[in-house]
């Protein structure tokens, strides 16, 4: 059995995900910083039938992300599937004329810094394995940037170039690289807009395997 790791886990999206992806067999390792939270999540999970459990890590620490995800395979298995989708802090999202560099160093460890150590930590299993999947989840600001959303824009924009060079460096190793753009709230009443439509998606794209970027929806004009 192998297992899918969802770094930003939560009872939105990232539930909806580890259901999807654990009927498929496979185990779920749930990250994100509260560990109580996690534990109800992967409980949930457990009394489905499913093999499941939470560790706990801030993305923008790279020691105790990396720690995670290494308890994460020693517990559940080989990760096959990375999904790195945190959600953004509030404060992350100021205006641009308002925005100073202090402002953006938060942003950038958590979407740039952060991508790049969960990544550096599961890939080296996945080429054991021989194949596997990157799955990088992100809003709208991260191909049009809003000037009221500064932050996420820029560190969104440099997440992008990260994973598009990585999804070039890795596909002949038959590990693919995707990014899901979502430039909608999620679980906003629409169907097409429910955590578990998008987590149809995701399994689309972890199990076609086609380009880089695909769009939930159209960018609004």
């Amino acid at each position: 059995m192998t297992t899918i790791a969802i770094v930003g886990a939560g009872k939105g999206l990232g539930l909806a995900v580890a259901e999807r992806f654990a009927r498929e067999g496979f185990a779920v390792a749930l990250v994100s910083r509260n560990q109580d939270r996690l534990d109800e999540l992967a409980a949930s999970l457990r009394e489905q039938g499913h093999r499941a459990a939470g560790f706990a890590a801030n993305v923008r620490d790279g020691n105790s992300l990396r720690r995670a995800l290494e308890q994460a395979t020693e517990q559940l298995g080989p990760i096959e599937v990375l999904q790195y989708s945190p959600l953004p802090a509030k404060e992350y999202m100021r205006p641009v004329l308002e925005t100073t560099a202090e402002d953006l160093v938060g942003p950038i460890e958590f979407s740039v810094y952060g991508s790049v150590n969960a990544v550096r930590q599961v890939l080296p299993g996945m080429r054991a394995i021989g194949h596997g999947t990157i799955l990088f989840v992100n809003g709208g600001s991260a191909v049009r940037p809003g000037a009221r959303v500064t932050g996420t824009s820029v560190a969104f924009a440099g997440e992008s170039a990260y994973a598009q060079l990585l999804h070039d460096a890795v596909r002949d190793e038959d590990v693919h690289v995707g990014q899901l753009i979502i430039p909608f709230g999620i679980d906003d009443g629409q169907d097409d807009h429910s955590g578990a439509s998008i987590a149809e998606r995701l399994w689309s794209i972890h199990t076609e395997r086609g380009d880089f970027r695909t769009y939930a929806e159209p960018l609004p004009e």
